[in-house]
């Protein structure tokens, strides 16, 4: 699946035209219906004018490729860190709520809990060794204060929750932080929670927060893993669409920068037309070529002599 393409079929491409003259021609291109920009995103050419302008180093980041699955992940935590919050911000209501209504919650619960085992008993549950009813009992039990405890602390961990969601939403690097570290705390009490007894519910909670805490570390490289933030952002800029440009535009103007001139030959000057004095000029340069790739003959040494036969060849040739 090509998460560029399926980026800007959901939220549409986006094209940039940076200040630079360079650099714009290189992000666009004459169309028959008019000029077209490439997108950031997917690399698709688009005719219309660019989403936004300015210097090429202002140019907003734009996420493409791996990092698009990386936010969608990460926002899928962050929809469960969301649910976790709403339900111990119910749970942290009704403690607060039944800490300062007891005495009627309880009265109520010993008035309506006979029609309400009735009821289940005719649906073919037996509520008699209820553990829910049970806690409701044990809730009875204690004081106001050991309530609002409870309450507090069901707050608080809902707070953490949304801060946490909220964090991993805006796929900012403190939420991806803070949730790595929240999440690591509560790890060793869920291995515990395993320990007494393996339910469903437990080991799907314990699942999740280890695989968001794998994934945080290794992909995002947490804490210095696979070369920390620096190895990270380089990633991404290898990723850029224009940073490429920007990179290629760099090492081409480096290839045409001129080099020392030892060592380079000399450019041959030809006249000012193109008439017969620069042909000649040629013409007396691949002659001067010519003689010093012959062979040179040694001092003192003298050419062969032609012999009758040599020179009737010569001759007939």
């Amino acid at each position: 699946m090509d998460w560029s393409l399926h980026g800007c079929g959901v939220k549409g491409h986006f094209t940039y035209a940076p200040q630079e003259p360079d650099l714009r021609d290189r992000l666009s291109v004459t169309a028959r219906d008019g000029t077209a920009w490439r997108c950031l995103r997917c690399g698709t050419f688009v005719v219309g004018g660019p989403a936004a302008s300015g210097p090429a180093a202002a140019a907003p980041r734009v996420r493409r490729g791996k990092e698009l699955r990386s936010a969608l992940i990460l926002r899928f935590f962050a929809v469960e860190r969301f649910l976790r919050a709403i339900v111990f911000g119910l749970l942290a209501y009704g403690l607060w709520r039944f800490s300062v209504s007891r005495t009627s919650i309880e009265r109520a619960y010993n008035r309506e809990l006979p029609a309400f085992r009735e009821f289940l008993h005719q649906l073919g549950f037996n509520v008699n060794h209820s553990k829910l009813l049970g806690l409701i009992q044990h809730a009875f039990t204690l004081n106001s204060r050991t309530l609002g405890w409870l309450a507090l602390a069901a707050g608080g961990y809902a707070l953490i929750e949304v801060v946490e969601g909220v964090g991993l939403w805006l796929l900012k690097r403190w939420g991806e932080y803070f949730a790595m570290v929240v999440t690591s705390v509560g790890l060793p009490y869920e291995v515990y929670d395993l320990t007494a007894k393996v339910t469903v519910l437990r080991v799907l909670a314990f699942v999740v927060n280890l695989a968001l805490v794998a994934y945080l570390v290794l992909t995002k490289r947490l804490f210095g893993v696979r070369g920390g933030k620096k190895a990270y952002e380089a990633r991404l800029r290898s990723e850029s669409i224009l940073q490429n440009e920007v990179n290629l535009l760099a090492a081409e103007r480096a290839g045409r920068a001129p080099g020392p001139a030892a060592g380079k030959p000399e450019p041959v000057r030809q006249g000012h037309g193109s008439g017969d004095g620069g042909r000649r000029a040629g013409e007396r340069q691949a002659g001067d070529r010519r003689d010093d790739e012959r062979p040179a003959r040694e001092p003192g040494s003298q050419a062969p002599p032609v012999t009758p036969a040599a020179d009737e060849a010569s001759r007939r040739g």
